[in-house]
């Protein structure tokens, strides 16, 4: 499965459903957790699914070697349409550094490949995002989001759709929506506790 990013720490990870808010188009949400290691805290990622979507984690993502997938009807295995979740320990000094990276390889990968840069804006995080349009007919749309220096972690979302989708527009929408409505949380509970979500 082509992925922009394939950089995982070693993670726990749990699935927890709880109460949203209705009126923005998402529905149920997950909390993606990671465990401390070394000079990273533990972590925790809150993902609003659009309604009718399932989050999953901890099967066809651990499958995949990604933290999380949220994906609508059956599961296929292919990445057409389904939302990833990355996160690894930062390594690079920017986030710009980052995008940078991931843009460079897209395009050592297929040189004709068209790389714009789009708009989404999450309230709670510094995010920057690419969108890809590969001569293989596959787009893909990457963003990379910040939670800070001291969470030790920077992570990602990206979707794939192939080139004239039908769907792709209403779909782009709802995966701007699931980056915008995702938190960063510092996991200080104990491993059986669950913490708090904050809302949007």
């Amino acid at each position: 499965m082509r992925r922009r990013i394939i950089r995982i720490a070693l993670v726990l990870l749990a699935l927890v459903g709880f109460s949203v808010r209705a009126g923005d188009g998402l529905g149920n949400t997950a909390i993606i957790r990671g465990k401390p290691d070394g000079h990273i805290p533990g972590w925790a990622i809150v993902a609003r699914a659009p309604k009718g979507w399932t989050v999953d984690c901890c099967i066809y993502a651990e499958a995949i070697g990604v933290n999380a997938v949220l994906y609508r009807g059956e599961w296929t295995g292919k990445p057409q349409r389904v939302m990833v979740l990355n996160v690894w320990p930062r390594k690079l000094p920017t986030l710009a550094a980052e995008v940078q990276a991931d843009r460079k390889h897209y395009r050592q990968a297929d040189p004709a490949a068209k790389v714009t840069a789009i708009v989404v804006h999450d309230p709670a995080m510094r995010c920057a995002a690419t969108a890809y349009r590969g001569t293989d007919h596959v787009d893909d749309a990457v963003v990379f989001c910040d939670p800070g220096r001291s969470s030790g972690i920077r992570l990602s979302w990206s979707v794939s759709f192939d080139d004239g989708d039908p769907m792709q527009p209403a779909l782009l929408d709802d995966f701007k929506r699931v980056v915008a409505a995702s938190r960063y949380m510092r996991e200080v509970a104990s491993p059986t506790a669950t913490p708090p979500a904050r809302g949007k």
